[in-house]
């Protein structure tokens, strides 16, 4: 299963591949420090280079996890993605209107408090492998 890791905060990627290690998922990690270098990675890449999950932070400077999710539904990549990813956000954020936000990009499956824990992990994935009958573990 191939992960990104979207976020501007080293020590938020640090806790993130490690739960992710923890849970035994971390052969197609991925991480960015910036949402313009992971679209970058996704425009230039071809269908392979789809992760199956991103994890995206929505307060990042130049290109915020709002602007990232706009430039997505704009550009083909949009029905690439739809078809085999899953974008969670993940963020320290506990305004209600991110929340409600979110649910204007259906791209977005959902929004997880950092840091992010072992049952939030066990959750995502468990739904991602029933949905894409894949086993998890």
């Amino acid at each position: 299963m191939r992960i990104f890791l979207i976020d501007d905060d080293r020590l938020s990627i640090f806790l993130t591949e490690s739960m992710l290690a923890l849970e035994g998922l971390t052969h197609k990690t991925k991480s960015y420090y910036s949402a313009e270098e992971a679209l970058e990675a996704l425009s230039s890449g071809g269908d392979d280079t789809i992760p199956n999950l991103i994890f995206l932070d929505l307060n990042m400077p130049v290109m915020d996890g709002w602007a990232f999710l706009d430039a997505l539904a704009y550009t083909q990549l949009n029905l690439k993605i739809q078809k085999k990813c899953r974008i969670y956000i993940l963020t320290s954020s506990l305004d209600l209107s991110d929340t409600l936000r979110t649910k204007e990009y259906p791209l977005v499956s959902g929004l997880i408090h950092k840091p992010i824990k072992s049952e939030d992990i066990e959750f995502i994935f468990s739904q991602y492998s029933t949905q894409h009958q894949i086993p998890y573990k």
